[in-house]
């Protein structure tokens, strides 16, 4: 006589609970992320330098440094603010923060929309060329967000091990 079988049960996931990221490990994952940008920023410079010499004809005098000049400065900028918004948009963190164990995502713990990665990557920036006073605000922040968090509607979270 055949075994009446029970369906299987069916597990709903249990919520990744994450407290908001510290100061030290948010700069720990900046400090990894920035020997990334240095790689790309490095062949960038040689592509552009390659561009100017060999496409444009333009030849350095001897002893003269080169210079990629405004264009390569927008270029280079566009670079670094690229590596953000694609890691966040897409991943949710950098390699960086995923060495730390951080994610970023909205007000709501869903992924940031691409306005918000850039309004963020603007203000850190503003808030690290104001000797970091805006990263500081999060010892202020009653929910321990920076202010570039707070002004994009987006928050860094310690996930757990694991995760």
């Amino acid at each position: 006589m055949p075994q009446p079988t029970t369906p299987p049960k069916q597990t709903t996931p249990t919520p990744i609970v994450a407290s908001s990221a510290g100061l030290v490990k948010r700069f720990a994952a900046a400090i990894y992320d920035s020997l990334l940008i240095m790689a790309i920023s490095l062949a960038y410079s040689a592509i552009a330098l390659a561009v100017k010499t060999l496409l444009l004809g333009e030849s350095l005098a001897p002893g003269e440094k080169a210079e990629m000049g405004i264009v390569g400065f927008i270029g280079w900028i566009a670079i670094w603010v690229g590596f953000y918004v694609l890691f966040w948009q897409r991943f949710g963190q950098t390699l960086g923060m995923k060495a730390w164990r951080l994610k970023l995502t909205n007000a709501d713990g869903k992924k940031p929309s691409v306005a918000q990665c850039l309004l963020r990557c603007f203000l850190g920036g503003i808030s690290l060329a104001c000797f970091g006073l805006g990263y500081f605000w999060l010892w202020l922040d009653p929910e321990r967000l920076t202010l570039h968090d707070r002004l994009s509607g987006t928050r860094v979270l310690q996930l757990p091990k694991g995760h």
